[in-house]
């Protein structure tokens, strides 16, 4: 749902590039700083094993990459459960996740690159 309306096929999300979603998220704060401010979201996509999922560093380079196949659950599923399949969680129009907790990264599920 992207501010009130069902958004089946991914139109009306900010931070799609093409046939991907890519929003970049502060993990300190949980805002997500490439959002349309003025949007809400109630986020339920179906990953499995296609997702990818970086760390970046203050300019936005890529530092890191997720080591496992699926979804990051302690990171990106925020009210829910994504059973390794899913991002959930809701963004308000402040571009803010709702109910945010900062993550703890463990360094051995990540890859350096």
């Amino acid at each position: 749902m992207v501010n009130g309306q069902e958004d089946s096929d991914g139109t009306l999300i900010p931070c799609r590039k093409g046939n991907s979603w890519e929003p970049v998220i502060d993990l300190v704060t949980g805002e997500i700083v490439n959002w349309l401010v003025g949007t809400e979201a109630d986020v339920h996509y179906k990953v499995c094993d296609v997702g990818e999922y970086w760390l970046l560093d203050a300019d936005k380079q890529r530092i890191a990459k997720w080591k496992g196949y699926y979804v990051p659950d302690d990171i990106l599923c925020v009210g829910d459960k994504g059973y390794g399949d899913y991002i959930a969680f809701k963004v308000g129009a402040d571009g803010m996740v709702i109910g945010w907790k900062k993550p703890y990264l463990h360094a051995e599920q990540w890859v350096p690159v």
